[in-house]
């Protein structure tokens, strides 16, 4: 074995452009250091007061009963989940965003808050699928024009505005309702929103370390508690997050791009979360055609979604999530090359390119039953031929 003294061991007089060497080390130091004390507040705080909601939500009534077509799980399961992440969240971003920031701390929390609250009721009651719909957007509508959340430009290949103009509300709202309800059709298995949330704010402290310390303390706070609460979340759930974390995570992850990525002038607006979630939004936008075609309403629930068609194909549902979780990261770390994050990120990617083709992929493999794609006879004749 090797002493630790040799594995210890860096080039000191390297430069930061080389990978690993002292410099580039230190460098990712002082970038991420801002995030490391709001994400373990935010992570403990999000495991102490989780573990109360349970014991409360038991003692209340407060339990998702398995009734639904839909529903994967067997027995009643405490709701309240979204609560109490809020409550570790706002707590941690309390605690270390004081005085002057570039992020309207306030109005995020106020927005976030209300949300958390609002589809609570929904969690408790029921809200129509239109009402729930309106009040998101009115919330969307006064992240704009009362907080300043504006996504002002975008900056794509193949699309490139300087300044939208009339188009910055419309555009701003798509956006935050877009998030929200791909973060609310994720929450079908345990532990897949929280998870795919915490990747897609891990992808987000990354894109602005160095240059937002703000937005870092934020993202570093929502991953935490994302984390936190998968302790208890994480299959078998103990509790689930319901609507009311589902949409404020949602809503969270839509404000801290437009206030930490669309304001860095080299990147485009929102392509990195874009790239981060874009399976659960590409699955969201599949879930709208097809029940269009079906004759169904939009937002007619349904259990055809990717997750679901997994677990139909033999994975389990902790397969499922590290599945979506190593997607997320693979595609957010591309996204991440357009702020010249490439060399670590090369890393990640082979890393978790080889836990989904040693861990899955065998698997699916085997998997009596198999997931039907958009124009998959035309992809398998291109792939193996007649």
């Amino acid at each position: 074995m090797l002493p630790l003294s040799t594995l210890s061991i860096v080039d000191t007089n390297a430069g930061p452009d080389q990978f690993f060497s002292w410099q580039f080390l230190q460098v990712v130091a002082s970038n991420l250091a801002p995030g490391l004390g709001p994400g373990l507040v935010a992570l403990v705080a999000s495991v102490v007061l989780t573990a109360a909601t349970i014991l409360v939500a038991r003692r209340v009534g407060f339990v998702a009963h398995p009734n639904r077509e839909r529903d994967i799980h067997t027995r009643p399961i405490p709701y309240g989940g979204g609560v109490a992440m809020f409550a570790a969240f706002a707590l941690a971003c309390v605690l270390f965003l004081r005085g002057d920031s570039t992020v309207n701390l306030p109005g995020l929390l106020l927005l976030c808050g209300v949300t958390a609250a609002l589809y609570t009721i929904d969690d408790h009651r029921g809200i129509h699928p239109l009402v729930k719909l309106a009040l998101q957007a009115l919330i969307a509508v006064a992240a704009v024009q009362l907080f300043g959340f504006r996504i002002q430009f975008i900056l794509l290949p193949l699309v490139q505005i300087h300044n939208l103009g009339l188009l910055i509300l419309p555009v701003t709202v798509f956006w935050i309702l877009g998030m929200q309800n791909t973060v609310n059709l994720l929450d079908g298995v345990d532990g897949l929103a929280a998870g795919v949330v915490a990747v897609t704010a891990v992808v987000l402290l990354v894109a602005s370390a160095g240059r937002q310390p703000e937005v870092v303390v934020l993202a570093a706070a929502l991953a935490g508690v994302c984390v936190g609460f998968l302790v208890f979340n994480f299959n078998p759930a103990r509790i689930f997050m319901g609507d009311s974390g589902a949409y404020w995570l949602g809503l969270a992850l839509a404000l801290l791009s437009v206030a930490g990525v669309a304001k860095v002038a080299i990147a485009a607006a929102v392509a990195v979360p874009l790239l981060a979630m874009a399976i659960p939004i590409a699955d969201t936008a599949l879930s709208i055609v097809r029940r269009r075609l079906n004759g169904q309403k939009a937002f007619h629930a349904d259990a055809k979604h990717i997750h679901h068609l997994l677990l139909q194909a033999g994975l389990t549902q902790r397969q499922t999530c590290i599945l979506f979780y190593c997607a997320s990261g693979i595609l957010g770390a591309v996204g991440l090359t357009v702020f010249g994050h490439r060399k670590i990120l090369a890393v990640a990617i082979v890393l978790m390119v080889v836990v989904l083709s040693t861990a899955l992929g065998e698997r699916l493999r085997m998997a009596g039953a198999r997931i039907q794609v958009p124009f998959g006879t035309v992809v398998r004749e291109l792939l193996v031929g007649r």
